[in-house]
């Protein structure tokens, strides 16, 4: 039996978005597609998303990509978690860490339990029962064995770009240089036919994928799908972003530190520190938010500071036609949480999953961009938490936040932990029950009551049990290795 071409799938900018699509579909789907994508070294790329959650490790699995490899050959190190610094009120901070704790039953979370032990006077710090926690505070890590934690990677997104490109390239991808020049149409369906590039050269596909980040060449500049816009909950519009080397050994956490007008943040790698500053032109100038970074960063600059503009939202429709909006193109939050690589991966795999091997129906279409949409409309929820819930009166854009309306949905989520201590993860949530838990009671927002199943339990079990955990916790995090003595044993990237 004659086998059927393999379906062109053209993507439309590099970049890690561009290049994790490339490198996950013709490494899944094979012969069955032809992947060519269109770039520009004359177009540079956003490039400072550096920060993922567990949920990479899940991809590169996906992808059979060596975890040792990865990481000599992007400079990555292991995170823990996001430490908020001056989020609830100035002088507070908390720890997001990726871990669980065991104590909790069908009925209640953990977050109950603790609450009811709390108000007898029998609990320490809710973080001391977690192990990622205090791992991530004293500088350890571990990923195997009775110690081994979960985890996600801080990593150079310029050199990650070029390890996926090296896969895909490996796999059958075909990359061709060049600058997009217009859009080819289909007379009759509108479906994009070709990209006519600058030099002259026409580039058929069946299936297109923009990756061409915030210009949005396909899906808005030729589709017009249309953009959500949601500055009036995430007025963050502006950051800088500058590399310097490092003074110390790099932590296993991300570090977001709060400032008048908007947030910082420090991403240490094997070789520099990435550090940006995040701001709402609102309320701080563009001048005054790079000399805020100049001055607070530690050890040596590696480059100048960059600036980024962009615009928090969606495009209201990521599939239009035969072109599907991937990355930047499709939306963006923002980076507080780090969920910018994530979105991109979670973009690819749901692409795979539905991939359209002959005409494409509504359905499909429509099903593809109902699952995208749930899931950045939670993500947008949980990033505008931390602003919603500040206590800071010092500055106007903190009593801006603190007092604006929120989505319903997460208006919803406040008030049932406000009033219950009740958190969730919904099918279509990426966070879970403990990360929704540690930010709220991080943010200072203290729960007026709980369920009452953890007021059955005694003072001697309550006393002991949580006693047990900690002092678990205390033992396994003594026996781990400091973060960077596995970074060197395991992943250690050459010396540039």
């Amino acid at each position: 039996m004659t086998q059927p071409a393999p379906t062109r799938v053209v993507i439309a900018g590099g970049g890690t978005a561009g290049w994790i699509a490339a490198a996950a579909i013709q490494r899944q789907l094979g012969r069955l597609v032809q992947v060519t994508l269109v770039e520009s070294e004359a177009i540079g790329t956003v490039g400072v998303g550096e920060a993922t959650i567990p949920t990479a490790r899940s991809f590169h699995e996906l992808l059979r990509i060596d975890e040792a490899e990865f990481m000599r050959a992007t400079g990555a190190t292991f995170k823990l978690g996001i430490q908020f610094e001056d989020w609830g009120a100035v002088g507070d901070s908390y720890l997001h860490s990726f871990g669980t704790v065991p104590l909790k039953t069908w009925v209640a979370e953990f977050q109950h339990f603790w609450l009811e032990a709390q108000a007898r006077g029998l609990a320490g710090p809710v973080g001391a029962y977690c192990l990622e926690h205090e791992a991530a505070l004293a500088g350890k890590f571990a990923r195997e064995g009775q110690a081994a934690t979960n985890y996600a990677y801080h990593l150079d997104a310029g050199r990650y770009a070029a390890f996926l490109r090296r896969i895909a390239e490996a796999e059958g991808a075909v990359r061709t240089e060049g600058r997009i020049a217009s859009v080819e149409r289909d007379g009759q369906s509108g479906d994009v036919a070709a990209l006519l590039l600058e030099s002259g050269e026409r580039v058929a596909g069946d299936l297109f994928i923009d990756c061409t980040g915030f210009r949005a060449l396909l899906i808005e500049g030729e589709l017009q799908a249309g953009f959500e816009d949601w500055s009036h909950w995430l007025p963050m519009d502006g950051a800088f972003a500058m590399q310097t080397r490092l003074t110390a050994d790099p932590v296993p956490y991300t570090r977001a530190i709060a400032h008048e007008a908007g947030w910082q943040w420090r991403i240490p790698l094997q070789h520099r520190m990435g550090n940006g500053c995040v701001f709402s032109s609102r309320f701080m100038e563009a001048d005054a938010a790079r000399d805020l970074l100049q001055s607070s960063v530690e050890g040596e600059p590696l480059t100048e500071p960059r600036l980024v503009r962009f615009a928090t939202g969606k495009r209201r429709r990521v599939w239009q036609n035969n072109v599907v909006a991937l990355g930047l193109s499709s939306g963006f939050v923002e980076p507080l949480e780090s969920t910018s690589i994530h979105l991109f991966m979670a973009g690819v795999t749901r692409l795979i999953q539905q991939f359209p091997f002959g005409p494409i129906g509504e359905a499909q279409r429509a099903r593809y961009n109902r699952m995208a949409d749930n899931e950045i409309d939670r993500v947008r929820d949980f990033v505008i938490l931390h602003y919603k819930l500040n206590q800071r009166e010092d500055s106007p854009l903190w009593r801006h936040v603190a007092a604006m309306d929120v989505p319903d949905t997460l208006a919803e989520r406040i008030t049932l932990f406000a009033e219950q201590a009740e958190a969730w993860q919904a099918a279509d949530d990426l966070f879970r029950v403990e990360s929704w838990a540690q930010v709220l009671l991080g943010q200072n927002c203290r729960p007026s009551s709980w369920h009452r199943l953890a007021g059955l339990v005694s003072d001697e079990k309550l006393r002991a049990t949580l006693t047990g955990l900690r002092d678990n916790v205390a033992a396994r995090v003594a026996a781990m290795p400091r973060h960077s003595e596995v970074i060197a044993a395991y992943c250690a990237a050459p010396k540039d």
